[in-house]
């Protein structure tokens, strides 16, 4: 059997993330001092139904994007690498340069500002440069 090719693997990858309730998920995860949250935060801070939470968890793990333990009745899930961390602060910075073109009003680029910093990411710097050097005449269409 042949190996799928990475761009083939990369696509499975960015499905795994392609909603807003697993995206808001690794979040919070990437947040946390110890890339680590238990189940019970996350649905508080989703709002999603556990039935729902459970399905998005599963297609992470899947991934290979989140891992969990199990500590009696208690689960804790956490990042698989440190990097998923970093691919968010670079995907926040486009965003963030993205909408930087957009009235300083707008409520998509206020809540970009808002998002919480991620502990100990090294990509930290490609968000700083995006909040500070981009004008709103350098966006691209």
């Amino acid at each position: 059997m042949d190996a799928q090719p990475l761009y083939a693997i990369k696509a499975e990858l960015f499905k795994s993330l392609a909603h807003p309730a697993r995206i808001q998920v690794l979040e919070v995860l990437a947040a946390a001092p110890d890339l680590t949250a238990p189940v019970s935060r996350l649905l508080k801070v989703t709002g999603a139904e556990p039935s729902a939470l459970s399905q998005h968890l599963a297609v992470l793990k899947r991934a290979g994007v989140v891992v969990s333990t199990r500590s009696g009745n208690a689960v804790q899930y956490r990042l698989a690498e440190p990097l998923v961390a970093e691919l968010l602060l670079v995907a926040r910075a486009f965003l963030l340069r993205r909408l930087a073109g957009l009235d300083a009003d707008d409520e998509r680029l206020t809540i970009a500002r808002r998002l919480p910093t991620l502990p100990g990411a090294s990509a930290r710097a490609v968000l700083e440069v995006a909040l500070t050097e981009t004008a709103p005449n350098q966006v691209a269409e």
